[in-house]
């Protein structure tokens, strides 16, 4: 019996330790409110922007302590999930695009509509910040805090030394990727990505030329087919193989992120579709001068559909401290200190203001992600992250695609193919 009691202590010390601390979060030993916040989009680099900013709080507010628990990226949403799971205290947490409805379900968020309503940066906030907020239920769990949009990053010197215009359309971008292609040897037109999450890039380019899109499911169109199974999404498919035999290199197939940012630098690939946090990894190996940032051509729809990634910070319901927490990230996701983070992380901010005034955000490099946000031209969609088929799918369309650029399927056979998987 002793043996088993020691064990059951043993376990309740190793949950603790495990949770990165005691989780209490009423006062630290100092007799100051101590409020826990966790952080899930861990790097070294982002972390220690964030203790920067707690430092600065808590020196603005000495009343206040703050302990960070930023875990391994690989592990942070399976922790965070366990620590919220088992009710233990935490103040200000962070949730991401996937994690949101999860955590809402579960009843683990906060709703912060009484904040929101006096907060004095409201008018200030992006529409579609306002909207990512409210995603669940209609109702603010979350204070939205980065985005991540897709746009063309394209070599302006390489076209320029062939003659070549900006696209402003997807065909206009198919058919100057094909006419580089033909200029020199190793020399491409687009950086395909054949491998790790193709679809988040292969879908949005092919989805302006199906048109129809349901913005809240982006593989069915608004009459609940599903998106490829038409005309129009046979042709964008068979575009995407032209592309791909005539306008890419043929390793594409197997390019992941750095190889379509090393054929990007070396103009190997003058055209690149790709997240705002793309520019940090241009910097120092890339002239400024040599490339610009265009929003995403239109399709032959006219528009342009457009996901979106993102964060924010959230208020736990087992906090203790719910009027400190929510003072913390009004001030850390204010408009001054949203610039000051995303410029040292990368993705874009949330505010009209900074686009306005920052001469950072308001530079033509991130001009075109400020305008896509707000552009007529522009649809919104959501992908089906709530299916219990989506964890798998990044798998199965990478495969699909990558035997259909390849030759070895049809397009039509590939169409079928997926659209049994998501049982239309």
């Amino acid at each position: 019996m002793k043996k088993a009691t020691a064990l059951l202590v043993a376990l309740l010390a190793a949950a603790l330790l495990f949770a990165g601390g005691s989780g209490e979060s009423a006062a630290s030993d100092s007799g100051k409110i101590q409020l826990t916040f966790f952080e899930t989009m861990t790097s070294p680099g982002r972390t220690q922007v964030l203790q920067d900013l707690i430092a600065e709080y808590e020196s603005l507010n000495p009343n206040i302590e703050i302990e960070l628990i930023s875990p391994p990226y690989e592990q942070a949403d399976n922790r965070l999930s366990m620590m919220l799971n088992s009710n233990q205290e935490l103040d200000v947490i962070e949730v991401r695009d996937y994690t949101q409805k999860q955590f809402v379900n579960n009843g683990k968020l906060l709703d912060l509509t009484p904040y929101l309503e006096n907060w004095e940066e409201s008018d200030d906030f992006l529409p579609v910040a306002h909207e990512i907020a409210r995603n669940v239920d209609d109702t603010p769990y979350i204070l939205t805090s980065c985005l991540y949009v897709k746009a063309l990053l394209v070599r302006t010197d390489i076209l320029e030394q062939y003659g070549i215009e900006i696209p402003t359309t997807m065909d206009e971008m198919y058919e100057a990727s094909k006419e580089l292609s033909q200029k020199a040897p190793n020399q491409f037109g687009y950086a395909l990505r054949g491998k790790s999450n193709t679809f988040k890039i292969s879908d949005v380019l092919m989805f302006g030329n199906v048109g129809n899109i349901d913005t809240e499911n982006c593989y069915q169109t608004t009459d609940g087919k599903y998106w490829l199974d038409n005309e129009n999404g046979k042709k964008a498919m068979e575009q995407y193989v032209d592309l791909f035999k005539n306008g890419c290199p043929p390793d594409s197939i197997n390019w992941g992120f750095n190889e379509q940012i090393n054929g990007f630098i070396s103009g190997t690939t003058p055209f690149l579709v790709q997240d705002p946090d793309v520019i940090g990894s241009l910097e120092g190996q890339l002239d400024p001068d040599c490339y610009t940032v265009v929003p995403l051509p239109v399709g032959t729809s006219g528009y342009r559909y457009l996901d979106y990634g993102y964060n924010g910070f959230a208020i736990s319901t087992t906090s203790k401290h719910p009027d400190e927490a929510w003072d913390f990230i009004a001030w850390l996701n204010g408009a001054e200190k949203n610039a000051e983070f995303c410029k040292a992380y990368g993705p874009l901010p949330v505010f009209q203001s900074i686009y306005d005034n920052d001469d950072y955000f308001s530079s033509d490099k991130y001009q075109a992600w400020a305008d896509e946000l707000v552009a007529e031209d522009t649809i919104f969609v959501k992908f089906p992250i709530d299916s219990e088929k989506y964890p798998a799918w990044a798998q199965i369309q990478e495969q699909g695609m990558q035997a259909m650029l390849m030759g070895n399927v049809s397009v039509e056979d590939t169409i079928n193919t997926f659209k049994e998987y998501w049982g239309y």
